[in-house]
């Protein structure tokens, strides 16, 4: 098939020229983007629309899962405790604010949708993407401790916003099939409390085990990488199979996993930059090619003016306010509240929400979450090297 040729050399065109494309105000997310949407009308002509409703659920159950539990992996609880002071404000205090401030906006905007919807979208809009961000993380100009900062809360909150999320689907759900709340929230609990339990059990029995074998140089360096996806699918199957969530339990294993390996786990940084990077540009081209023209179809003005409200307002008041008191300028906490972008976790949640959930007005959340991040994709990409050079000249 002819696209798919086109899909496979842009993948390749993008990795032979990566270290010169990234010294440009082009993104990996904005040019997979650009290919499908450019790819739109030829795939969904040459392409069941089964197949491609698979093909997505799939892409988005695969990516989060491995996202999840590599990002969490980062996690150290001592370092937490020490000196990432600024994350765990941003996390702590911010993400709660903006998830309220963006359920009270879409309400407003959009009073239609109902409050449950409201909060569906407010929390799948919430989570930042470290993808979109690394532009930033990664320039010298920009002060180490808010290049940290970024990454690190970029690199948790997709994990911490997942209960927000299944709640405001579970709720949305529960309007439109008139469900007992009590049975509801029953459920919910009992997702979230398995799913954790199944995470420490295959984060801890993974990591005992791979210390045990490293320790008696038993096991090769290269099989790591295996057994790093071994046990992220593990805990989302065995979550699953005692009744809880999956996803929960992926987060919770990488991060017991992360705490409790006693050797450097490399191996899950190189595979996600490898083989998870191919995974990402996949999810983005999706988005251009299924989700973007389906935004802009059903684009509106209310949902223009939540994407520009939750890349603006929506983020940068609640991560000001929470960094009161930190010592930080006035421009340092603009600049963090500017760059949470919003890119893979936000798809990858509406993608999945939608396929595991009933609710009304499915096309107005795809619109709105479509929007912000094509506006983020192309706001954020643009911006980076010239507000990286602007906050390097504000101390």
């Amino acid at each position: 098939m002819f696209e798919t040729l086109l899909i496979i050399l842009a993948f390749a065109f993008y990795s032979l020229f990566s270290n010169a494309i990234s010294k440009t105000v082009l993104t990996l997310p904005l040019l997979f983007t650009v290919v499908g949407f450019a790819l739109s009308g030829p795939l969904e002509a040459s392409v069941s629309p089964k197949v491609i409703h698979e093909g997505k659920k799939l892409l988005a159950e695969v990516t989060l899962i491995l996202v999840l539990f590599a990002d969490a992996s980062h996690v150290r609880f001592r370092q937490l405790a020490m000196d990432w002071m600024l994350p765990a404000r941003m996390l702590v205090i911010g993400m709660p604010l903006t998830i309220a401030l963006g359920t009270v906006v879409v309400t407003l905007l959009n009073p239609g949708a109902g409050l449950a919807m409201a909060l569906l979208t407010a929390a799948v809009l919430t989570p930042t993407d470290a993808a979109l961000g690394q532009a930033v993380v990664v320039n010298p100009k920009v002060p180490p401790h808010i290049g940290q900062t970024i990454n690190v809360e970029s690199g948790l909150n997709d994990g911490l916003a997942l209960p927000f999320v299944l709640l405001g689907a579970s709720l949305a759900s529960m309007a439109s099939e008139h469900l007992s709340g009590a049975a509801l929230a029953w459920e919910a609990v009992s997702e979230v409390v398995l799913g954790v339990v199944a995470g420490i059990v295959v984060g801890w029995v993974a990591a005992v085990a791979m210390s045990w074998a490293q320790d008696r140089q038993v096991m090769q360096k290269s099989a790591g990488a295996v057994l790093f996806l071994l046990a992220a699918f593990t805990a989302y199957v065995l979550a699953d199979l005692v009744g809880g969530n999956g996803f929960i339990a992926a987060f919770i294993a990488g991060m017991v996993f992360g705490n409790t390996y006693k050797h450097g786990a490399h191996f899950i940084s190189e595979f996600m930059e490898g083989a998870g990077q191919l995974l990402t540009m996949a999810a983005f081209l999706a988005f251009g090619a299924f989700l973007l023209p389906v935004g802009i179809a059903h684009a509106s003005v209310s949902n223009v003016a939540l994407a520009v409200l939750f890349l603006t307002v929506v983020r940068m008041l609640p991560i000001f306010i929470s960094l009161t008191g930190t010592g930080l300028s006035s421009s340092e906490k603009l600049f963090l509240g500017w760059f949470g972008p919003r890119g893979l976790a936000s798809l990858l949640f509406t993608m999945l929400m939608i396929d595991s959930f009933d609710f009304p007005n499915e096309a107005e959340l795809i619109a709105c979450v479509s929007l912000t991040v094509g506006l983020s994709i192309l706001l954020h990409g643009l911006t980076s090297t010239p507000l990286s050079n602007w906050i390097a000249k504000q101390k």
